[in-house]
């Protein structure tokens, strides 16, 4: 670690809003947008579009697609990234295939199946989502197709289910797609449909987005996000990284993206980013909100706020419902606002509400 380049938590936040497309507002919609490489999560549903909207002036444009991807979390995609994005996040053997969906609802043969589980899930999905379907008629279809070992007793329905999150990491790769618009979980074919692979491909290249958007990081780091372990990582993990140290963390980046490291300038502006925004995605938490208890209020158990990004940096948690048809955001801001600082809060309350199909918002807690 001698020779890795040395950078504090305040460099590597500058360098993430920058890549995460955080610093200025792309003209347009957001297909350009370098979060869409990943994915931008939609939990709940909703967040994906506020997502955008602090990144681009049109988030409702665009022919984006709505899928299970990464750990089977609902995710925006560009419909093109779909069938490499399942090769990507396919199992990369029967240990991590089992790391990913084994719980304590299932027999332990249930692991030893390994990616067979993932394969035989994928070939339900795509002989059962021939059309749109709710979730819950598919989710009865496929259970009746899979090997029993991954499915569970449910005593409330008096029924059989598969593994949930079997379920839906298989999802992408049996070319199962989400209908964005629908008021419950409606599963469609995705186009271009993806096949189901016969290994995994392009994992590496996937590694290195995520260190691209949401590094320097860790080994354990892209792990936690992928939903596996930095064990099974380790057949994957590219070897054009250089070494950074981070408050003498050591962590990884591609190699030409050391120089935009080292070159991020400070960041001014105001941000109002949702739960699950792509930026809140990174899992060195403490390098994003070092306050313990402020960190708790960010990510919950339950039911997380969105953050208030305030020149650089986490300066708070917002929360917002409908009322007579306006949105109505309360802001709980963890410092003293300027009266600058509190009218870009306004106007950036107005392009959530627009992203919320919305005319107005109103913001509490700015006095």
């Amino acid at each position: 670690m001698s020779g890795a380049a040395r950078v504090g938590r305040g460099q590597v936040l500058a360098y993430r809003i920058i890549t995460n497309g955080l610093r200025e507002r792309l003209d347009g919609g957001p297909d350009a947008l370098a979060v869409l490489d990943l994915g931008v999560p939609n939990v709940p549903a909703g967040t994906a579009r506020q997502a955008l909207a602090a990144r681009c002036t049109d988030p409702l444009a665009g022919d984006l697609a709505l899928a299970w991807s990464t750990r089977g979390a609902p995710h925006l995609h560009r419909p093109s990234d779909l069938p490499a994005l399942g090769a990507a996040l396919w199992p990369l053997d029967d240990a991590d295939a089992a790391s990913r969906f084994a719980t304590g609802q299932l027999p332990p043969a249930a692991a030893r199946l390994g990616v067979e589980a993932f394969r035989a899930t994928a070939a339900a999905f795509q002989e059962v989502v021939r059309a749109p379907t709710a979730k819950g008629e598919v989710s009865r279809a496929v259970s009746d197709r899979v090997p029993p070992e991954v499915t569970y007793d449910c005593a409330a329905c008096a029924a059989r289910h598969i593994s949930g999150g079997l379920f839906q990491q298989a999802g992408l790769a049996g070319g199962v797609a989400l209908d964005e618009d629908a008021a419950k979980t409606v599963l469609i074919p995705a186009t271009p449909r993806p096949s189901i692979p016969d290994s995994p491909s392009g994992t590496p290249g996937l590694i290195r987005t995520y260190l691209r958007i949401l590094g320097p990081a860790t080994a354990g780091d892209v792990a936690k996000y992928l939903g596996t372990t930095a064990t099974a990582l380790k057949s994957a993990w590219p070897d054009d990284l250089s070494e950074i140290s981070v408050d003498g963390r050591s962590a990884w980046l591609p190699h030409e993206h050391v120089d935009a490291l080292l070159s991020a300038p400070a960041i001014r502006g105001v941000r109002l980013l949702p739960p699950s925004d792509p930026f809140l995605q990174a899992r060195d938490r403490a390098v994003l909100v070092p306050d313990k208890a402020q960190s708790k209020e960010v990510w919950r158990i339950l039911g997380n706020p969105g953050v208030l990004l305030l020149d650089g940096e986490i300066a708070g948690t917002w929360r917002a419902r409908v009322v007579r048809k306006r949105l109505e955001l309360t802001l709980t801001p963890w410092l003293p606002l300027s009266a600058q600082t509190r009218r870009e809060i306004e106007t950036e309350a107005q392009s959530v509400a627009a992203a919320r199909a919305l005319p107005a918002a109103e913001v509490l807690g700015l006095s």
